[in-house]
């Protein structure tokens, strides 16, 4: 599993901006980075290189934020239906997924599905259909 921040922000100019300059500042690399947003408040989602400093320095800077476990499958193909496959095979097992979103591997350019679930069986079950989980970016 891999060690996601997420940061609770005001949803205005700049805000994104702000963030990332404090990161810098620390020296942490961002390897991906989900921002959504409401009408004020938006939500970050980053995995970065060094997640507990990253998390530090935002709250000494007054965000909101907290280091979540997510699990990270290497898609290894970005062939139509590769991300169906999966999520067909979350769903006959019955795990709900609380969000999900997309990011690729630097090195060889693979496709990696990023998500949430409460379900606490979700890795071994994934490992045992012959997954490959990424532990780290």
């Amino acid at each position: 599993m891999l060690h996601q921040v997420s940061i609770f922000t005001a949803n205005t100019k700049g805000a994104l901006s702000k963030m990332t300059a404090i990161l810098a500042k620390n020296d942490i690399n961002i390897y991906t980075m989900l921002a959504t947003d409401s009408a004020e408040f938006g939500i970050v989602r980053l995995i970065v290189d060094k997640s507990e400093e990253a998390r530090k320095a935002l709250e000494k800077e007054g965000y909101q934020c907290r280091v979540d476990l997510v699990l990270a499958v290497d898609m290894k193909s970005d062939k139509p239906g590769t991300l169906d496959h999966i999520l067909s095979d979350l769903q006959n097992a019955n795990v709900m997924i609380r969000y999900l979103y997309i990011s690729f591997d630097r090195r060889s350019g693979s496709p990696i599905a990023v998500f949430s679930t409460t379900e606490s069986e979700t890795e071994t079950f994934l490992k045992g259909k012959g997954y490959h989980l990424l532990d780290r970016f």
